[in-house]
């Protein structure tokens, strides 16, 4: 992204506008956490398929191993669930910077503010569009 697109994208009151240098981090840090994304899936998923496909996985397992299988199975799958969920955000955060759309908060459209994207890149609403959501 261009310093001028950088510069162009919404930060709060009172906030320095964004740099390239500080949006290139950013989104270095997005998209090494993609690339982390994928490989975990790929694991994930590539384990997970390996258990459900041996046909003797589990013979001869009382009901207590059969339990804690399940368990492990089920524990797992939320792993996978949480990490497809993180790639899609983190996957969609570098869209809106592309689009140019980066920061802006899609409940109010107001700035969501520089420094909570920065701790936090796919943050899609500000503080208190966020804190409004949590206590519903």
């Amino acid at each position: 992204m261009k310093a001028t697109e950088a510069a162009d994208l919404p930060v709060r009151a009172g906030e320095d506008p964004w740099t390239a240098e500080e949006l290139g981090q950013v989104r270095h840090r997005l998209e090494e956490e993609i690339t982390s994304q994928r490989e975990e899936l790929a694991q994930n998923e590539s384990e997970l398929t390996e258990r459900l496909i041996d046909p003797v996985e589990g013979a001869g397992d009382d009901t207590a191993d059969t339990g804690a299988k399940a368990f492990q199975r089920e524990h797992d799958l939320a792993l996978t669930y949480n990490t497809r969920d993180l790639l899609a955000q983190s996957e969609k955060a570098i869209e809106r910077m592309d689009a140019g759309t980066y920061g802006v908060c899609e409940s109010c459209g107001q700035a969501i503010g520089k420094a909570r994207l920065q701790a936090f890149p796919r943050a899609t609403l500000c503080v208190p569009c966020k804190q409004r959501e949590e206590r519903r």
